[in-house]
Parts: C-alpha cells; structure tokens; sequence
C-alpha cells in the first residue's frame, strides 16, 4: 500500500473546498453544482487534456459511467462554457485553502525536510508571471498599459513556492493575483501584491524558519521591514544602478579592506572555475538617515584559464554573514531562479498551458482557472514526491509529455474505477511491479 499522498487524498481535501464554494446564482437553474464545475476544470488541468470533460460527456451517454465521476468526483458534468458561467463570479481566494492544508500535511510528514535553504530555513521563491494578454479581451479585473494610443489588458500575478538549492522540486502555495485593489486609484503592482502575501500568510510559518527570495524590485526598505515585523528573514538580489548608497558604502569599505573575500576553486567537469565570494555586515541599504542596516554579499564565477566571467550576482539579506555561511547564503539566494525554470517556465511551456485562455470572463473567471492549474501542478509535485508507483511511471515514461499523453489516451477510451486503478494498469503495460517500496 501506498504510504504517502495519494489521489484519493487530494481530492478529499479538494472537494471540501469545492463543496463550500458560494453560489451566486439567483434563478431556479441550479442543475449543476458549483462544486462539480470546478471539480471539471481541475479535471482538465490535472489529466493535462483540454477534451477532459468533452471525451467524458460522450463515455457517459455510451456506457452510463465516466472518469470524471470515478477521479475527480463529477456528478454530473457541466458543458465548458456553464463551467466558465458558474465559476466567473467566485474570487479566487475561495481555493486557497488547500494549499496550506497540504503545506501542512507535507510538512508534518517530514516530505518537506530536503527542502531546506540556509540556516535550516524554508526558502520562499517570489516571481510576478503575466498570465494572460490581450487588445480586445478585458474585464473589471484586467489591468492596463497604454502605449502609441494602443491599450493592452493583462492579468498577472505572484506565484510563491518553496524551493531548495539541491532540489528540482518547487512547492506552489496560495498566489496573489495582481489586479485592481477596491479604493485604490493606482494601478497594482508587484510590490504591493508581495506585502499582502505576506501580511495575510505570515501565521501559517513559525517566526524566523522562512527566508524569502526575490528580485532586485523588492530589495527596498519598505518590504525589508515588513518581512522583519513579520518574522521573515530574506535574501533579495541587490543591483548597484538601484542601490547608489550602498555600493559607495562598499566601495569606501573596499579602500580600506574592509569587504570579506572567501576564494574557491571548483571544477565543474569541463574546466576549472574561480569562485570569488565577497561580503560585508551592516551596510545601509539605502541614503539618508533611518536607513535599514543590512547584510551585503556578492558572487562572481569565472572561467580559471580564460579569465572571462560566467556569473556574477549580489544579494542583500538579514543573515549575519561569515567565511562559514557566505557559501550557503549565496546558495540559498540563487535558488530564487527556480520559480521561473521549474515553476513559470513549467506552467507556460510543459502541459499546463498557463498563457492559454481558458476563459476569461467578466469578474474572476481567468484568475479561478490559474488557481485551479496552480492546484493541478501542486498535486502533481506532491504524487511525485510521495506516492512510489507514480515515481516509477513517470520514470519509466521518461518526459511529463509522454506521461500525461497516456493519460489523456487511457481516460479517453476505458473507464477507471479509481486512480489507483488508472496507475495500476499503466503499471501492468510496462511490466512495472505494483509493488510500493523501492
């Protein structure tokens, strides 16, 4: 037996939230529940097929039975545009209670362990990804840019996740959509989507276990501060053309050798490397007179016999920063990438078509669906890390192409009583032992 998540779990915990939904609706047409409309969409997201509902509808009507039903616990199947009808009206915020219980249960498991960054922390990579674009499309939700007289409509938004230095894997949790803010005349922003993600979700961490990882735009005191009264610590790309005070801090602090430097040679089995590390304490990290005392390292890579650059980054952080931990400081504050190479670039380009429109709608259509696909990408990870015969399929099968294109095929054509079921017969066909252990 399966001693980690399994489907059947998930969507357990999936369809409490489905099931509490609020109904909008104020006419006497309530055949079909809220609950089974997002049910559908995650269906579509999850088995990674657009024609999910459609090929499910039609098994129906031949056999009186579907998958919908048995995997995804669809009573009865709405057509794709009652779907987008039913769910328009629901904020997303509806759906982010899984997130965090499934946090919570892959934490209390010890699933979470290896994703670890400096000072045993959990690091919290966030990335802005625009999802959606468009001339002609918008709704009251869509935000804008006008340029030559052309106004473009865009939805965007921040997609957290936990990441770790040594890992591929990235953990999703709750997004913060970039849209208009009731009150506000100023269009929203990156910056201001971050503090409400913080301020909202800073109870679900224990005070000082989480770093957070962003970019230079967020490496500002505004957002430092907050991260502290918050009992975050961070690691935050810092850029000289956006931080003059502090690099002529540096620089005064490098005349007098003031600035740390820790060297190492590396070989990354091609040729050898430089690594040059160089760091320093209690900097400000703005001008002017209450300014924030930070943390400042930095990392340059070159090439040993050619002597050009391969890399080269900063970061400002509240880490205090030695010869012992500048290593893995820098570590951990490079890891930020993987929410645009193993999250956004995955969502974008790997089956889940995160800039297709779904659906737009007129209220919150566009940011349910993204919600639900962040939810299907969250679960796959999860089954991934934790159900073995999952692992063993998605090895055998080699790419996440192949994998779910055997779903769409086998969910298409034959009825499965249960996933477990689904897995069980891909297992038989590639002579793949059912065993659940190693």
């Amino acid at each position: 037996m399966e001693t980690g998540f399994t489907h059947a779990g998930l969507m357990e915990i999936l369809q409490r939230t489905f099931k509490q939904l609020p109904d909008y609706r104020t006419g006497q047409n309530t055949r079909y529940a809220i609950g089974d409309a997002a049910a559908g969409a995650f269906g579509v997201f999850f088995t990674q097929s657009p024609s999910f509902l459609s090929y499910q509808r039609d098994m129906q009507r031949k056999n009186g039975q579907n998958n919908a039903q048995s995997l995804f616990g669809v009573e009865k199947i709405p057509s794709d545009n009652q779907i987008r009808n039913l769910l328009d009206p629901i904020g997303p915020e509806h759906l982010y209670a899984p997130f965090w219980e499934i946090y919570a249960q892959l934490k209390a498991r010890g699933t979470l362990n290896k994703q670890r960054g400096h000072a045993n922390n959990w690091l919290c990579a966030m990335d802005g990804v625009q999802y959606f674009t468009s001339k002609a499309i918008h709704c009251e939700n869509c935000n804008e840019t006008h340029k030559d007289g052309t106004v473009r409509y865009y939805h965007a938004a921040i997609t957290p996740v936990l990441v770790a230095p040594d890992s591929p894997v990235v953990i999703s949790l709750e997004p913060e959509f970039i849209t208009p803010q009731d009150g506000s005349e100023k269009q929203d922003c990156e910056q201001n989507a971050i503090k409400r993600w913080i301020e909202r979700n800073a109870s679900h961490f224990a005070p000082h276990t989480v770093t957070i990882l962003a970019d230079d735009l967020h490496s500002h005191q505004p957002l430092c501060e907050l991260l502290l009264s918050n009992h975050f610590n961070f690691i935050l790309v810092c850029k000289p053309d956006s931080h003059k005070a502090l690099y002529e801090e540096i620089a005064l602090l490098d005349k007098i050798a003031g600035v740390s430097q820790v060297k190492v040679r590396r070989w990354n089995g091609r040729f050898h490397e430089k690594w040059l590390y160089r760091y320093v304490n209690q900097v400000p990290l703005r001008g002017g007179e209450h300014a924030l005392q930070v943390n400042w390292c930095e990392l340059t890579i070159t090439h040993e016999s050619e002597g050009t650059q391969i890399y080269h980054n900063s970061f400002v952080t509240n880490h205090l920063i030695n010869d012992a931990t500048v290593k893995s400081i820098v570590a951990s504050g490079r890891a930020r990438w993987k929410t645009e190479n193993e999250c956004n670039n995955v969502l974008k380009n790997h089956g889940y078509h995160l800039a297709h429109n779904f659906g737009h709608g007129q209220q919150h259509l566009s940011s349910v669906l993204v919600t639900l696909n962040l939810l299907a990408f969250l679960c796959h990870t999860v089954l991934d890390l934790t159900s073995f015969l999952y692992q063993r399929l998605r090895r055998e099968l080699g790419t996440r192409q192949t994998f779910f294109g055997d779903i769409r095929t086998l969910t298409r054509y034959s009825y499965f009583p249960n996933w477990q079921a689904l897995l069980d017969h891909m297992a038989k066909g590639l002579g793949i032992g059912l065993s659940s252990s190693p």
